[in-house]
């Protein structure tokens, strides 16, 4: 039998609970519109809890900004957490991107491929590429486009199966690594999940890196374990950027002026000055008002003729800020391709007296690094003194495979090196294979003989990519990204002092 005490009870309880219940289902009647933080975890599903927080975000911002994503890059905290929560929002509203390829099913012909971009480059392959049987040089037979795909590396890389046969003892030099490109090309676009594009972060000061090789710098930064050959190919690929030229002005660079080391007496001199800023001796500063200390400039790399290397994942170039932790790094890219492949910042932000050659400023992406990227000529911006003065302790120049002496764009470089020289400051230079490189070096001994200094002598680069890339316009040309490196300087004139 109930009482009427216990009666009472459970009629009050049934009334707080529908009360309870009304304001969870009412957030509108809470003071600020929002569930509190609790009410979500307890009540809410991780879905809905998302979605209640996106939708929140959306009636926060202008309907303007809600329209449209934003044209031009922000370097606003604000703007990119609205553009992380709303990709998250839309990929948890639709279905998992399926896995187009597996593993084991990485090799078809470019022509047949199932990727629709693969498709498009054979189509382009076909169009451009030239057969490179002898029939068609010595002039027996007029030049041929590229139709035929060698089954065993599914490229076009002659006009006929004929011709295919006839040469086919020469093509089978390439033939493996052709291959090994179709197979590459394939898995970057298989939908698979990349590991290793999870990068190391800041290094530990206790901790030395190795600069001996990939494998002895990726272990000792604390990279995730690369066991595949393909994935350390996909990895060294994007990372060869920033870590050639790491591997340069470290104080733990392989490059010495031992034997076999390649670095001369006057890239010692030169190397030695960076590096004396990037590693710095410890101030003994700290966050409060005692520990203000005087702060060095930053470094400032400019990155010349950029085109592939501007469009690199920050999260690349940030591997320079972890390995030099005590400096601060100014990147500038600048080129008239510096912006290729980033048409979601276009238009560019208009040319004013605070910006006056349009620069694309992202400023907040590490505290010790800000990135700047100029839509122009360096040699245009070198005569206004924009950049002036230039200090060979902080400033150096890099040039990935500029193509110095190559007929297409040699022109576009002889108003520039000589300007480069003034500064001196060290230039690096890579190119693609050992002719790209000597082809450049040929280039700048004709250009400015007797005005430079040789820093470091040209060979191999010990942080080159290890994934090999055709040249579509000729399928016979495979090279490698930053295989070959060397640097070079204004000659500086000593003054000397003679007792009489």
């Amino acid at each position: 039998m109930t009482l009427p005490t216990d009666m009472a009870m459970r009629s009050a309880l049934s009334n707080i609970c529908t009360r309870r219940s009304v304001l969870l289902r009412r957030p509108a009647n809470t003071p600020n519109g929002f569930l509190q933080p609790s009410q979500q975890r307890s009540f809410l599903t991780p879905r809905s809890s998302l979605t209640t927080r996106v939708e929140s975000l959306h009636r926060t911002v202008p309907r303007s900004t809600q329209a449209s994503p934003p044209k031009r890059l922000s370097s606003g905290v604000a703007q990119k957490l609205f553009n992380s929560n709303t990709k998250g929002a839309s990929s948890q509203g639709t279905k998992e991107t399926k896995r187009v390829l597996a593993p084991s099913d990485l090799f078809h012909s470019y022509t047949n491929s199932p990727i629709p971009e693969i498709r498009r480059r054979a189509a382009f392959i076909k169009q451009h590429g030239a057969c490179p049987h002898h029939d068609h040089h010595a002039g027996s037979l007029p030049a041929a486009h590229v139709d035929f795909e060698c089954p065993d590396c599914g490229i076009p890389v002659y006009c006929s199966k004929k011709h295919w046969q006839d040469d086919y003892e020469n093509h089978l030099e390439i033939c493996d690594t052709l291959r090994q490109i179709n197979e590459d090309d394939h898995d970057l676009r298989s939908g698979r999940f990349f590991p290793e594009f999870d990068y190391a972060g800041p290094q530990m000061e206790e901790a030395l890196v190795n600069m001996t090789n990939w494998d002895t710098l990726l272990y000792t930064r604390g990279f995730n374990a690369i066991d595949d050959d393909r994935s350390m190919r996909q990895a060294t690929r994007l990372l060869t950027y920033p870590l050639t030229i790491a591997s340069i002005l470290h104080e733990l660079s392989p490059y010495s002026i031992k034997s076999g080391g390649r670095m001369t007496v006057e890239g010692l001199k030169s190397f030695s000055a960076l590096r004396y800023t990037l590693h710095p001796p410890k101030s003994g500063g700290g966050i409060d008002i005692k520990g203000l200390r005087l702060e060095a400039p930053p470094v400032r790399l400019f990155i010349l003729g950029a085109r592939a290397e501007s469009s690199l994942p920050r999260d690349v170039w940030l591997q320079l800020a972890h390995l030099f932790p005590d400096t601060k790094f100014h990147l500038v890219f600048i080129g008239p391709e510096s912006m290729a492949n980033r048409d979601d910042e276009f238009p560019l932000p208009p040319r004013s007296a605070t910006n006056p050659f349009g620069a694309v400023v992202e400023d907040r992406l590490w505290p010790t690094m800000k990135v700047s990227t100029m839509v122009d000529y360096y040699h245009t911006i070198h005569k206004t003194g924009y950049f002036h003065p230039y200090d060979p302790y902080f400033d150096c120049f890099v040039l990935f495979h500029p193509g110095l002496g190559h007929p297409a764009s040699s022109h576009e470089w002889e108003e520039t090196i000589p300007l480069l020289l003034e500064t001196k400051a060290p230039i690096i230079v890579t190119g693609y294979t050992q002719a790209d490189m000597e082809r450049d070096i040929d280039w700048v001994n004709k250009s400015v003989a007797g005005e430079f200094d040789m820093l470091m002598e040209p060979g191999e680069n010990a942080f080159r990519s290890l994934r090999w890339d055709l040249n579509d316009m000729d399928p016979q040309d495979i090279s490698a990204g930053n295989w070959g490196m060397w640097s070079f300087r204004g000659k500086r004139y000593e003054t000397t002092h003679n007792s009489t």
